[in-house]
């Protein structure tokens, strides 16, 4: 988020850490194949429901989908009774998630992709997601970006010459990075050197926009994907005067804006969710506690207790509405003209966006904006295998229940296109063909929240 510092680590919140030792829910070992029968299917593909289907998995592929056909010798049965949904699990495409306890709470709330977009724990990019790649850990497959800027303000790898870009692209690639993501700070000569030679290394680029260059010389460079919505505030639209800082851009200016993105298939992360829970702690200290209070905090790390009630934001005076109700009415116009849009959520760094529940309120959110459910679940799931097919061709594709497609599923008890609430509670989840039926999704959560109880 621009004009915020990562948090630090805090003493307090590491031992209290320390002193609650984790022990996560094994995951469910694959099986040689799985069947969902009598499940009634939303594809994402298009916008359609396939009722009475079997769906069959293998090898951590969808093998074949139908009404009728053969389930194989051996085969888990999962029984949808007719009622059930079957549908792509759900991606957040911007979030800084680097703990097996995130992971498994965003595995709960049905989160199988994962983007965390800078600063994760070498530890965690190197070790921790080639566990749960290997079933040795459950959570979401992830993806990861380096972070750079130009400058040491926001706590970033600072790159100030084409040969220290060139170095950090280097060390990006030798140790698994999937993207670099771009900084407010970073000079407009780095920013060159990354947008020509990243995507040639397999690193293309992510993120805000930079002030050196704008965001419209950055899509024209071919940066694959815009961080947040509201990065067009700061280096798109025109500014606002000295004397009202907080005043959002005219409406006329959005179709520019649009025009832009949809040109060039820039990928966008709408994250309503991050700017609006920005919006509702700005100058009210009493709603960072009112966070604190709420029942998915207990599934918080430690240290962000102590981190929360410190961050700036409700130290701020005037207000942000004004802006958020343009980001609503700027989300649904490049909704309409078919930017493709992702969601993320930004946790947890913001305070009161907890992992994987924060990516649910981004899909209210988007349908509070004028959505159709339908168009909400796109951005977390067909548009992130979009995404990632686009900027890392060859993989395997996801966010779409069709055959062939990686088996990241979300079994729901009811139509998500009636209620989008049934996602909060999944009857199960699969992610890379394991199985997490709802038991072992409450034992992961409670675990968490085991290790995370204050003493006494």
């Amino acid at each position: 988020m621009r004009g915020w510092t990562r948090r630090q680590a805090l003493a307090g919140g590491l031992a209290l850490l320390a002193a609650g030792r984790q022990v996560l829910a094994a995951p469910a070992p694959a099986s040689p194949a799985t069947a969902f029968v009598n499940v009634n299917v939303l594809p994402m593909d298009r916008q359609r429901v396939l009722r009475g289907q079997t769906v069959i998995v293998a090898d951590g592929l969808i093998r074949a989908i139908g009404r009728g056909i053969a389930v194989p010798s051996g085969a888990r049965c999962i029984d949808g009774g007719g009622t059930a949904f079957l549908l792509p699990g759900l991606a957040d495409m911007h979030n800084h998630s680097d703990s097996r306890q995130d992971l498994a709470v965003q595995l709960a709330c049905g989160i199988t992709t994962s983007l965390n977009m800078g600063e994760a724990r070498n530890s965690f990019v190197g070790r921790t997601r080639a566990a749960v790649a290997r079933g040795d850990v459950p959570g979401p497959r992830v993806f990861a970006a380096l972070a750079v800027d130009g400058s040491p303000q926001y706590g970033h790898l600072v790159v100030r010459t084409p040969d220290e870009v060139r170095a950090a692209l280097i060390v990006a690639r030798a140790n698994g990075y999937d993207f670099i993501k771009v900084y407010n700070n970073l000079s407009a000569e780095c920013f060159a050197v990354l947008a020509r030679e990243g995507p040639a290394m397999g690193l293309p680029i992510v993120g805000h926009g930079v002030t050196a260059v704008g965001l419209a010389g950055q899509i024209a460079a071919g940066q694959a994907m815009v961080a947040h919505l509201e990065e067009f505030f700061y280096t798109f639209f025109p500014q606002p005067p000295e004397s009202a800082p907080n005043a959002a851009p005219d409406e006329a200016a959005i179709p520019a804006a649009v025009a832009l993105a949809k040109q060039a298939g820039t990928f966008i992360v709408a994250d309503l969710v991050t700017y609006g829970t920005i919006a509702s702690q700005w100058g009210k200290p009493e709603q960072v506690q009112a966070f604190l209070a709420a029942p998915e905090a207990r599934y918080l790390a430690p240290a962000y207790r102590f981190s929360w009630p410190r961050e700036g934001y409700a130290r701020k005076a005037g207000s942000l509405d004004d802006r958020v109700r343009f980001l609503r009415v700027f989300a649904r116009a490049l909704e309409q003209a078919g930017v493709p849009l992702l969601s993320g959520t930004d946790s947890p760094d913001i305070p009161g966006l907890v992992p994987g529940f924060a990516l649910h309120g981004n899909l209210d959110r988007l349908v509070a904006a004028g959505f159709s459910r339908h168009a909400a679940l796109e951005t977390a799931t067909r548009r992130a295998g979009e995404f990632i097919a686009k900027t890392h061709p060859g993989g395997m594709p996801f966010g779409t229940v069709t055959p062939g497609s990686r088996a990241d599923l979300i079994l729901a008890s009811a139509n998500p296109l009636d209620d989008l609430a049934t996602l909060r509670r999944p009857a199960g989840v699969m992610a890379g063909g394991r199985w997490h039926d709802a038991p072992a999704l409450a034992a992961m959560l409670a675990d968490v929240a085991a290790g995370y109880a204050m003493p006494g």
